[in-house]
């Protein structure tokens, strides 16, 4: 099993990494506009309209659906599970932000989630905000 896990693990990373040309991410991003649900409704303080549309680009645009998708689970967890875990406070926001550009694991399994350390604070709140949104999707 530990095999199996390692070679999902290399695989995630390897797939993840790509080629880092432009046409690749535009249809990922296009392909998560796509399949994502309508911008969630305003809640008291979730992202809805642009915030919404643009968490919804940088998701499709950071390699964030290799691992995740808004209901299922992949490698990583669905974004509603998210939702439903983490309560939309600022802690929770700041500690969210940091899984994102820092990586980790232990919340959702062993597979270790690949850090975006170029990523801005600003960008990232912007999908944490999208995706505690999803909390009653």
């Amino acid at each position: 099993m530990k095999k199996v896990t390692a070679l999902l693990f290399v695989a995630a990373i390897i797939y993840s990494c790509g080629d880092g040309q432009q046409n690749e991410s535009e249809s990922k991003s296009a392909d998560t506009a796509a399949t994502a649900p309508a911008p969630a409704q305003d809640t008291g303080g979730g992202a809805v309209g642009a915030d919404a549309e643009k968490a919804l680009t940088l998701i499709g645009g950071n390699d964030c659906t290799t691992c995740h998708a808004i209901d299922r689970k992949i490698i990583g967890p669905a974004y509603t599970d998210v939702a439903k875990k983490y309560e939309d406070t600022p802690a929770n926001v700041d500690t969210l932000i940091s899984k994102i550009k820092h990586g980790g694991s232990g919340n959702w399994g062993q597979i270790a989630m690949t850090p975006h350390p170029n990523l801005s604070d600003d960008d990232a709140r912007t999908m944490v905000k999208y995706i505690l949104s999803l909390k009653n999707q």
